[in-house]
Formats: structure tokens, C-alpha cells, sequence
């Protein structure tokens, strides 16, 4: 047994410092176990660690495994709740979770602060006084859902359906809300995407429809991840993780990111480009790769719709594979590695090496890009369009080792009830100058309610605060502050935040250990699901006590959103004469509400495997996932593309003997390859789409194939001598996210404060040095930060953390103090806006000890106040880089002033929607019909009323496709 030991544990047990007496759990090697093995969660024992080691004091716990809300991985949590107290102690790694593998990154274990933090929000509360006065009284939740329900009914009665809108931040779960959403009968769906992804988004979808990426890092020979994936990109621990196995394995990986981050750290090849010109170099690579001729021929001639592109771009040339070779060489001939090299910054030899790499990698070349470039600049799309085409070429398209689509990771749960599609259009979510946008154009929303478009009446913001995280967020404010603007505003939130100051009930939804959802993600080439679950009350129930709401065993009054929806369901429509009520009766149980527990026990009994995995437990699907929290559904999911289908599907098949694609009533739903009918990709032509026809008819023809669009912050147009730079602000810290980390004291020791990353060229030549005060200056205002000045930052650029800044005003009362700033807010003028900070953190007395040790000062600067918005006019992207001055702070400037005019940022809102191409596409389209949106209303509802036309050549997905994709 000893032998197994290493020297680090022998030393320590000759020393006295281990204990070498059996484990509890009996472990075979009888001292250290990786994870409590499954069979001992119900009673696992640990020794307390405040006696140790004079005193060996013994802990009992239950483990009830839930998963992680901190990012949008949905790594398995183990909650370690005490039975002698009924206290959960410590969150640590499922280790069953097939994504996470029993392994957490920092903001993991974290949730423990969440759960104890001593500003959450415990009960219902009502605004009395002035929006945003901050003056609140407690109310029950059944007034909070009467309050509601009598809203939204009269909205559905006087057809005020568009009135009716959900802003989410962070869904956390599978389909839910969407389904309540239907069931009331409205285009109600607003999201965070905008601003968050939508850019890399578009660029995977015009290529395949699909609009993730899935790489299968463990198994490449070689890896290129464009921006701080690694550390801050979604999926950041179960990525890495794999990221790191492929290395140890062999691969090599490429990072391009002008920040020398911890992924490019760790990268064989960095690539700083200027930021904006990324896809100037990836179709360098792809040059060399055509003229080294490195391609996949085959994959090319079978999966790509290359006749499309020889008929329409080059139609003198005959209609062959090889003359498809040739034109494409000669349209990326003029993208050379030395033309790159100019262009971008980088070397020409690290291009060439790079693209050959690849090249040799072939099947086993994996990429991933999120953010970063994508969410940057002015047709960031082509970042990610560009990357893919790399995989594309070589043929990594659902391969072991290549990427994969998102959507074949990803489970999709069968629901007990399918309410019909809204026959609606909701044209402040999806405006008429945005129809190929990647979801809902949700920062321009304040924008078009002043403008007149519309206005909200009942209005609900869940687990999102556009207020800190958006740009612009005066914008918000002022929005938010006009009760003729935006009616009842429902703030569904864990903790107070910049935007619930604003609303007028706010109402606490429980964290990942308060709440049921089920989670799927593409984290790598498998298929698996996972459950959070509400901890105390799995325990209350296997205790054999009877929970009808989640409130009634959460702290105080936290509540969860799924029971939320369905009893606020219930009673908008409490006779069932909207048709609503029906959509949420149990299913076993007729006439009667469905229970929370009969919802998952319907989908758990109709997940692929998991029955009968059960059955070998002695439990039924909901006891294993209550039991275990997770589960594998396929271990690997490859070449989905080249399913054959079945004999069945192929009932009532014709082949259109131009496209090869096999329809069915009119929908494509496969393609004819080589005489074998096989389910290919949900496009137009079945096919990876090189070139796209969809861009052509919708106003675009400049950019029908993968291209280079210059950023609106191009080096070009940066003047050095005028200290004028590009702002990047895009990255994040791997130990922080968004609104959620913020009453986290484990994560703010670790991080509070974003300075401006200032090279050190760059800071001798402003004559500022390292700690100084330095003021930036957008388009429409300023901030004062200060300043890190450090090589691991390309000169031209500075750079900015995106998620520190926090802030209350003295009435807003106690919120996030581990982390916020008192502020002060002024109104020089109309539309402006001064903030100034009062104090940073300080210590507080609390229940928790640790509040009276806070030694830190700073929680950072809000810079997004700062950034007028930029819609990108083909994806509708926020392009998050700004060009910016900066200079030594001036004598009246402050750490922490932020000044922002409200008036200059709706001029430059203008500015940028003048760059649209406005609908209506073909046949009177709003919209192409092929193309995802997470709340699909009827194909009638794609047309403009009033124009008439034929119906459009796009096929209609299925629902099992536009689901997948979304």
C-alpha cells in the first residue's frame, strides 16, 4: 500500500502530519480517495479540521450532488450538508459529471458564499415610493403572482401580447421558459446574446446552422483557439481540461489574442494580431492550405456546396470538383502570408508553420472561437466564419479530434406538453433593419422604446443586469425610470443589482443549490445531462416530509423559476378560457397543476439509456438523477452527417435532381450522396455552405464567401500621436462572472479591481507609470482607471476586465458589499451623467465572521457606461471595441469617475443603424426561414403583412433542428 504513496505523503506521515489510520469510507489504499465513492454519500464521514490535530472530531454528512450556476458550464456540485445541523458546509466536484469529471475551477466551490451571503435578497419586495428611490416593503408571493398575473391577463385579453416580455441574462436551463412563453401565446423571448455572442454565433450558422462549436481538444493534434478561451471562454473547465490533455498527448495549440492571457501563456504559438485583422491571417492559412494543396479533397467534393459556387460566381467554368479547386485558389490567392504579416502584425513564418500544422493535423484539427474578435469588431462574423473554413478544408468537421456542431452534444429533453408557436413578430426584439441577426437586438431596446417603437407593460429581468453589463447603461437607466416607457418591471434575481434598483417587485430566485433546471452543454464529443437540484429539499424528501414549493425549504422565502412559472401560469388564466391553463396541467393527474417533480419525472423517463441504467439501481429515472446528479447519454457523437436514414424516413422522399437534397412535404430533411440518403446539415443545400446564397438575397453579395471586413477601430484609423488606441474590453477573469460573483467573498479576495493594461512602449511615451491614475476617454465619455503597465500586451492596444465595477448609491441599502462601491450619481446637464465613488469595500458586521476581515478597497470601474452601442448590421452583434483616448488623469478627475452623455450615445446609435440593410428579403420575408431564433413562431409570422409573394426556397426546419441550434 505504501508503495503507492508519494514521497510528499510518506514524508508527511513519518512526520506525524497524516493520520495513517483507516478513511471512513473504507478507500482501498486506506488513506486518501480523489471523491467520495457514490455508495457512502448518504453518510460520509470527514474530520473537522478547526480540531486537528489535537483533537479528531468527526462530520456526517449527506452529499447531494446539484450542479454549478456559475458559468454557463453546469460543472456537477456536491453539496456537503452537515446532519447534525441541516447546514451546507462546502460545495466540491460530482465527480459522475461526465463535462466536469469531479473537477472545479475557483468559482465552484464559491457558491458556499453565495448561499451564505449576508446581502442576498430573502423575501418578495414591492417598491413603495419613486422607481429607483430604493424604498421597499416585504410582500408574500402570492400577492407578487396575483399582482403579475391581473398584468399579463388584461395584456392577452386587449391583444397587448408584444407588451409582454422575458429578459434573460443566463438560461441555466433546457427549454423552460421558452415553453411558457408559447403557452401564453406571445414573441415575449429577449436575451443577452447580442452582446455576448451572436457574432461568432452567425458566422458557425451561415456556414452549417448550427452556431457553437464542439471541439474534441482531448483527441487534436492540433488546437487554435482565438481569445483567452482557456481561462475565460464558456465551458472554461471542462475545456481546459481537455485543452490540456490534448497538449499532454501531443497537440500543439496556437492562441491568437493581443493579451499574452493564461491560454496564449500556454500556447505553442501566440499570435498577437492587431486586434480586428484575425481574418486576414486565418485566410492566409486557408491559402496556403489550398496552394500546398493540405485540403481533404474528398470531404470538399462531398460537403461542400461547391456546384452553388462555380454556378453563381463563376459561371464560365465547367461544373467540376477541380475547377472548384482552381477558382477558389485563385479568389484567396491575394491573401498571402506576407500580405497577412502586413496586415496583422505577426510574422509571416508563424502563418505559414501555423497553416501547415493544420494541414497535417487534417481530421484531428479542433478550434474554437466565442468572443474575443467575434464580439469585437464590425463584422466580427467573419472571425468565426474564417475559422471554420480552416476546418473545412481539412476536413475536421465531426471528426475524433476536429469540431464538431454544438447541437449533436447536445440533449434535447422531450416535454410533457407542446403548446403551439405565437403567432406574433415582436419587432423590439427582432427589428426590420436586423433580419439575419444571430437573436434578439436586446441593447437597443432602451433605444427604440425612446424613439417610440413600442413600449413594455409587463416586463421581467432574469439573472441580468443590462444596467452594469450592457454598454450604454445610462441609456437603461433613463428607460427604466419612465413608467409610461417600461410598465411593471420584475426583477427575478438571487442578490440586488444595478438594474433591480430599478424595478418595482423584485423577487429572490434561489442559486444552483435552491433550484431545479436541467443542464446539456457541448463541452466535449459525448452527449450528457445533468440536474441542479434544490439541496435542502431533495433532503426534506427523503426524510419523507411532504414540499409543495421549493420556498418552503430554501432560506427565508427563495423561491425557484420553474415552480414560479407555473403557478404565475396558473393564474393568468385562472377558468382556462385563454387556453393557457391546459399547457400546465399534471400530466398524470387530470385537470389538476403539474408538480415539480412530475415535470423532470416525465423527461427523466424518456432520456435514451437512463431508464434502464436506473432499473439496475433499484430506482426509477428521477431517483437516479436526484441520486447521482448525472448522466451519460452517448459517449462520443460523430459524423452525425453521415447518418443514413432509416427506412422509415425515407417514406415519401423525392430528390431534387439539381441539389441532390431529399425532401419531404416540401422541407429539405436530408441529401442524396453517392446513392446513400443521409441526414447531412440543416442548410438550404444540406451541405457546409462555402458559399452563401442567403447573404446574396439578403442584400449582403460582398460577402457570399468567407472574407476580410476591416473593423470600425482598423489600426488604420488609430492616431498614436494623438494618444488615441484600441479598447479592448471584452476579456474576463477566470475567477469571476458577470452579476453572480459579486456577493462571492472567496472570488473577490482573489480579484477586485480591472486595470487598464497599458505595454510598456505605449506608457513611457504617454509618460504614465506603473499605479497611475489615467483618464479614457469614448465617444460618448470617460473613465478613470489605473493603469498596469506590462509587456503582455500588444503596443496600440489597451485592454480592460470586463466584470469589476460593481456600484450601489447610499439608498440603495446593503448589496454585494465584498465587491461594490458607494457611489454618488449627478446630473451636470440633460443626459448627462457623473458618477464618483464614495467609498470602495469595507468591512461590515455580518453573521459571517469574515465580513469584519475584508482587507481590500477596490471593486474596480463600470467601463461598459462608457460604450455607446454598435450594432454589427449583418449579425447585430455589439461590437464591444471602441477607439479611445487615453492621457494622465486630470486634477479634477477621481478613481472610479465615470461621465457618460446620454444625448451623444443615441447619435451614435443612429450612426450605426444606418449601416442596416433592412427587410424585407425574398418573397416579403422578415426573415430566412432556415435561420434559428430560440422562440420560433409560425412560418406565417416570417412574412411583412401587406407583401405579397411566393413562398420562400428556404426550408422550414424541423422543430428537432431549430431547437438543437439554439
Amino acid at each position: 500500500m505504501t508503495d503507492r504513496l508519494s514521497w510528499v505523503e510518506k514524508t508527511a506521515i513519518s512526520l506525524g502530519l497524516i493520520d495513517q489510520r483507516p478513511h471512513p469510507e473504507g478507500s482501498s489504499d486506506g488513506l486518501l480517495t480523489s471523491a467520495p465513492p457514490p455508495e457512502h454519500w448518504d453518510d460520509w464521514t470527514e474530520i473537522e479540521t478547526h480540531g486537528w490535530p489535537g483533537k479528531r472530531v468527526e462530520r456526517h454528512y449527506s452529499l447531494v450532488p446539484t450542479t454549478c450556476f456559475n458559468c454557463e458550464s453546469a460543472c456537477g456540485l456536491l453539496a456537503y450538508v452537515d446532519k447534525a445541523t441541516g447546514e451546507i458546509r462546502k460545495f466540491e466536484g460530482n465527480p459522475l459529471h461526465p463535462a466536469s469529471r469531479g473537477r472545479l475551477c475557483a468559482k465552484g466551490p464559491a457558491t458556499i458564499n453565495q448561499i451564505n451571503d449576508p446581502d442576498r435578497i430573502l423575501h418578495p419586495l414591492k417598491r413603495v415610493g419613486r422607481r429607483g428611490e430604493g424604498k421597499w416593503e416585504k410582500i408574500g408571493w402570492q400577492e407578487a403572482i396575483e399582482m403579475i398575473a391581473a398584468r399579463i391577463r388584461k395584456a392577452l385579453e386587449q391583444d397587448r401580447r408584444n407588451e409582454v416580455v422575458y429578459h434573460v441574462g443566463r438560461p441555466g436551463n433546457e427549454g423552460y421558459v421558452e415553453r411558457v412563453l408559447q403557452a401564453w401565446g406571445i414573441d415575449g423571448h429577449n436575451s443577452h446574446t447580442n452582446i455576448c455572442s451572436s457574432g461568432a454565433r452567425f458566422g458557425y450558422a451561415i456556414w452549417h446552422a448550427y452556431d457553437r462549436p464542439s471541439p474534441d481538444h482531448a483527441n487534436a493534434e492540433f488546437i487554435f483557439l482565438i481569445s483567452s478561451h482557456l481561462e475565460s471562454g464558456h465551458y472554461f473547465n471542462p475545456h481546459a481540461q481537455r485543452i490540456i490533455e490534448g497538449k499532454l498527448a501531443g497537440a500543439k495549440l496556437a492562441v491568437m489574442d493581443p493579451r499574452l492571457s493564461n491560454t496564449a501563456s500556454m500556447a505553442d504559438y501566440w499570435m498577437p494580431t492587431r486586434p480586428g485583422t484575425e481574418s486576414a491571417a486565418l485566410l492566409a492559412m486557408a491559402s496556403v492550405i489550398l496552394a500546398e494543396k493540405l485540403y481533404d479533397a474528398e470531404f470538399l467534393r462531398r460537403w461542400v456546396n461547391w456546384e452553388d459556387y462555380l454556378r453563381a460566381a463563376h459561371p464560365d467554368r465547367p461544373r467540376t470538383f477541380e475547377q472548384f479547386i482552381e477558382a477558389l485558389q485563385a479568389d484567396y490567392a491575394r491573401f498571402t502570408p506576407r500580405h497577412a504579416a502586413d496586415e496583422c502584425g505577426i510574422s509571416e513564418e508563424m502563418i505559414i508553420e501555423v497553416a501547415r500544422r493544420i494541414g497535417r493535423a487534417g481530421h484531428r484539427f479542433a478550434a474554437h472561437n466565442w468572443r474575443g474578435p467575434a464580439s469585437a469588431h464590425l463584422g466580427g462574423w467573419q472571425v468565426a466564419r474564417c475559422l471554420h473554413l480552416l476546418s473545412v478544408l481539412v476536413g475536421a468537421v465531426g471528426t475524433k479530434g476536429g469540431t464538431s456542431p454544438n447541437a449533436w452534444s447536445k440533449f434535447r429533453p422531450q416535454l410533457f406538453d407542446h403548446p403551439p408557436a405565437p403567432n406574433q413578430w415582436n419587432e423590439l426584439h427582432w427589428p426590420r433593419e436586423y433580419p439575419l441577426s444571430h437573436y434578439e437586438m436586446s441593447f437597443l431596446l432602451p433605444h427604440f422604446l425612446k424613439e417610440g417603437r413600442g413600449k413594455l407593460d409587463v416586463y421581467f429581468t432574469r439573472v441580468f443586469n443590462p444596467v452594469w453589463t450592457y454598454p450604454d447603461g445610462f441609456t437603461w437607466i433613463e428607460a427604466l425610470s419612465d413608467e409610461s416607457k417600461i410598465g411593471l418591471h420584475i426583477a427575478l434575481t438571487p442578490t440586488w443589482n444595478e438594474t433591480a434598483y430599478f424595478a418595482d417587485l423584485v423577487l429572490p430566485m434561489g442559486h444552483s443549490a435552491e433550484r431545479h433546471d436541467i443542464n446539456s452543454y457541448e463541452t466535449h464529443s459525448g452527449m450528457w445531462l445533468a440536474f441542479r437540484q434544490p439541496v435542502r429539499r431533495v433532503l426534506a424528501e427523503r426524510a419523507g416530509q411532504k414540499v409543495q414549493h421549493t420556498y418552503e425549504t430554501n432560506p427565508g422565502l427563495v423561491w425557484e423559476e420553474d415552480e414560479f412559472w407555473i403557478d404565475l401560469s396558473w393564474q393568468i388564466d385562472p377558468t382556462g378560457k385563454l387556453g393557457i391553463r391546459k399547457h400546465f396541467e399534471s400530466p398524470y393527474r387530470s385537470g389538476e397543476k403539474i408538480s415539480i417533480n412530475e415535470y423532470y419525472r416525465y423527461v427523466f423517463d424518456r432520456v435514451p439509456g437512463l431508464p434502464e441504467a436506473a432499473k439496475a439501481k433499484g430506482l426509477d429515472p428521477l431517483g437516479y438523477m436526484r441520486k447521482y446528479g448525472a448522466f451519460e447519454i452517448h459517449k462520443t457523437t460523430y459524423s452525425r452527417h453521415e447518418r443514413r436514414l432509416t427506412s422509415a424516413e425515407r417514406d415519401g422522399i423525392e430528390i431534387d435532381p439539381n441539389t441532390h437534397v431529399a425532401l419531404k412535404g416540401g422541407k429539405g430533411v436530408a441529401i442524396d450522396q453517392d446513392g446513400e440518403c443521409v441526414e447531412g446539415f440543416p442548410t438550404p443545400s444540406r451541405r457546409q455552405e462555402i458559399y452563401s446564397q442567403t447573404l446574396i438575397d439578403w442584400g449582403w453579395p460582398e460577402y457570399a464567401l468567407p472574407g476580410y471586413i476591416e473593423s470600425h477601430v482598423d489600426w488604420r484609423q488609430i492616431d498614436a500621436s494623438a494618444g488615441e488606441f484600441c479598447l479592448l474590453p471584452t476579456f474576463r477573469l477566470p475567477t469571476l462572472i458577470h452579476t453572480r460573483s459579486g456577493s462571492a467573498k472567496w472570488l473577490n479576495e482573489i480579484s477586485q479591481c480591472n486595470p487598464i493594461w497599458l505595454h510598456t512602449s505605449d506608457a513611457a511615451r504617454l509618460g504614465i507609470a506603473d499605479g497611475d491614475l489615467a483618464r479614457v476617454t469614448t465617444e460618448i465619455g470617460h473613465f478613470v482607471d489605473r493603469v498596469w503597465v506590462t509587456e503582455a500586451i500588444r503596443p496600440g492596444v489597451v485592454a480592460c476586465s470586463h466584470h469589476l465595477g460593481r456600484w450601489r448609491r447610499d439608498n440603495d441599502g446593503p448589496a454585494s458589499r465584498f465587491s461594490g462601491s458607494v457611489v454618488e450619481i449627478k446630473q451636470p446637464g440633460p443626459g448627462q451623467w457623473l458618477v464618483r465613488q464614495k467609498q470602495g469595500p469595507r468591512p461590515f458586521a455580518s453573521a459571517d465572521p469574515d465580513s469584519s476581515r475584508i482587507w481590500w478597497r477596490d471593486g474596480g470601474v463600470p467601463q461598459n457606461l462608457t460604450h455607446a452601442v454598435h450594432p454589427d448590421p449583418i449579425s447585430g452583434m455589439h461590437c464591444w471595441h471602441q477607439k479611445c483616448t487615453v492621457e494622465r488623469a486630470r486634477p479634477e478627475d477621481h478613481y472610479g469617475d465615470v461621465f457618460v452623455d446620454t444625448n451623444k450615445s443615441h447619435e451614435v446609435y443612429k450612426k450605426w443603424l444606418a449601416k442596416a440593410r433592412p427587410a424585407p428579403g425574398p418573397h416579403g420575408l422578415r426573415r430566412p426561414l432556415w435561420m434559428n431564433r430560440p422562440l420560433r413562431p409560425t412560418a406565417e409570422a416570417f412574412y411583412l403583412a401587406g407583401i405579397s409573394g411566393q413562398p420562400s426556397r428556404d426550408a422550414v426546419p424541423s422543430e428537432e433542428t431549430w431547437y438543437y441550434m439554439i
